[in-house]
């Protein structure tokens, strides 16, 4: 796991190259790549929303409660999961469309890989600071459309012409993916459950 998590971040073709020669078996065993990736900024930001807190100006630090914060956080964890998978399996059901040779797994793997740098931005949740996360987040988000672009050709064996439309078409797919996330929220938070300050 962590050599795939370095090398996308330290040498993106080469690994897609060797994320490529693959077989299906040892694509299903990534998955958990994923899974355990995951759950990195579900717990910062579990730590940093209870013990450190955020302020607005010079006031004192905002923290949830302990109880709230759980409750938030497995519904970040598993939204993300599924997000991954979604996106996933959407890369499986786009591939024929640009000639690729695919199964469901193969799409979940790129998405998870994909999203290695958006996972590990949101280790910056231990200590919530609005304009450290969002520049974090943008530079993660910039780099993981990159890993996109440059992936998609090498493992679903597409000309580059084919990858840069089919990985435009998933990061349409993705927008899409995010404002529903965003709606999702708001309602969540409105109906179910809202954060508890303290």
């Amino acid at each position: 796991m962590l050599t795939h998590m370095f090398g996308l971040m330290l040498q993106p073709r080469k690994q897609w190259e060797l994320i490529s020669c693959l077989p299906e078996k040892k694509l299903r065993r990534q998955i958990s790549y994923v899974i355990i990736l995951a759950l990195f900024p579900a717990i910062a930001w579990y730590f940093g929303t209870t013990q450190v807190g955020w302020s607005i100006g010079n006031g004192n630090p905002v923290r949830i409660t302990g109880q709230s914060a759980l409750e938030l956080v497995a519904v970040f964890y598993c939204t993300m999961v599924l997000a991954v998978v979604s996106i996933g399996y959407l890369i499986h059901w786009m591939a024929r469309t640009y000639g690729a040779e695919t199964h469901p797994m193969k799409g979940v793997v790129v998405a998870g890989f994909t999203a290695t740098p958006i996972f590990l931005a949101g280790i910056a949740g231990i200590y919530p600071v609005l304009w450290l996360d969002i520049l974090l987040a943008t530079v993660a988000v910039a780099y993981a459309v990159y890993l996109l672009y440059l992936g998609i050709p090498i493992v679903m064996g597409v000309s580059e012409e084919r990858g840069f439309l089919f990985a435009s078409a998933i990061i349409t797919v993705s927008l899409v993916i995010a404002v529903i996330i965003m709606v999702g929220t708001v309602l969540f938070w409105s109906y179910v459950s809202a954060p508890v300050f303290h």
